[in-house]
């Protein structure tokens, strides 16, 4: 239990740190036998800073019960 607190409190941390997550895919346009016509397009994907919070009230909630389990 207290491995998945400290999991979320960290996940949390990161996603109001860094709130947009990106990555590039690259896309094919043309194919003419040998010959390719590619293009890389980024997408960013949005995190609401409520996502951050929720997952560190869940990771001291678990951790808690952790403690509570241990007594």
């Amino acid at each position: 239990m207290k491995i998945a607190g400290i999991v979320l409190i960290v996940i949390g941390a990161l996603a109001l740190v860094y709130q947009v997550i990106t990555y590039t895919t690259t896309e094919k346009d043309v194919q003419l036998g040998p010959l390719q016509i590619q293009h890389q397009e980024t997408h960013n994907v949005p995190i609401p800073p409520v996502v951050g919070a929720v997952c560190i009230v869940a990771g001291v909630v678990a951790l808690a019960a952790g403690a509570k389990t241990k007594l």
